[in-house]
């Protein structure tokens, strides 16, 4: 069986994309997914998106880290698939119905309304998640937001500086986190200027992360550390946040379409 793609990227945060919707495939292993994700023996990827058909939304958008496992959003791949669908439209995830439209910065994406309670981010225990009171050796007193998926931020004076490829790790995997965490160290530069590196669950270090960008913006914006509009530097480029009087989240950046192509799926299952 040849199983078409598309490989897109947002900000070089990448993905392999299959659709379904009109072409049924197999049932998605999480073997399947870490030999598609594989740069050296498969297409390469930090998450691989399946498409279905949704009675309640334009499409449904299911997403699998590199590592196997599905998670419940993701903002980059949100606006690759605004990309492909060309219009205004509403995508199904896991995390919650969201809405994509091109924009003159690319494609915006309503991202929904930012949860904060304890239990909705989830953390083991209760706490108050604007001054969480532990710590990981230079990273201490996080923010926890979930945006869809569930966000753990760090403000730093030098975001460059910390050693996230080890401190990622660690505290992705804590049992604070039932979950586990994507992980976001932040450098406020003005009060409309984030600069952001992201350890994502499941993938670790990333150019982008398009949730992460909106929880680490929420986060400084609820601190009073910025304004309600912001942009965040991420290694792969910027993306603009808002927070609007709604409580909902509107993120804005480019999506880019890279090639299309086509496997067997009895190489990879």
């Amino acid at each position: 069986m040849r199983i078409a793609f598309t490989k897109m990227h947002g900000l070089g945060n990448d993905f392999v994309v299959l659709d379904t919707r009109e072409n049924a495939m197999p049932a998605m292993g999480a073997d399947t997914v870490r030999a598609l994700a594989d740069r050296t023996r498969g297409i390469g990827c930090d998450q691989l998106i399946v498409l279905e058909n949704d009675a309640q939304a334009t499409v449904r958008m299911r997403i699998y880290n590199a590592d196997g496992g599905e998670v419940e959003a993701c903002g980059n791949a949100a606006r690759a698939i605004g990309l492909l669908l060309k219009e205004r439209a509403t995508i199904a995830t896991a995390g919650g119905l969201i809405a994509t439209q091109p924009d003159a910065k690319g494609i915006a994406v309503d991202m929904g309304e930012p949860r904060f309670d304890w239990d909705a981010i989830p953390l083991a225990y209760p706490m108050d998640t604007a001054a969480m009171p532990v710590g990981w050796d230079v990273l201490e007193r996080p923010l926890a937001v979930n945006v869809g998926n569930p966000h753990v931020i760090f403000f730093v004076d030098d975001a460059d500086a910390v050693p996230l490829e080890t401190l990622g790790a660690q505290i992705e995997t804590d049992p604070l986190f039932p979950d586990r965490i994507n992980v976001n160290v932040a450098s406020v530069a003005d009060r409309q200027t984030l600069h952001l590196r992201v350890w994502e669950r499941g993938v670790g270090l990333t150019r982008a992360c398009g949730t992460g960008a909106c929880a680490t913006a929420v986060a400084a914006m609820r601190s009073g550390l910025t304004e309600r509009e912001v942009t965040v530097h991420l290694p792969g480029g910027p993306l603009f946040i808002t927070w609007g009087e709604d409580n909902r989240i509107t993120m804005t950046g480019p999506a880019t379409e890279a090639f299309r192509g086509s496997f067997d799926w009895g190489d990879y299952a």
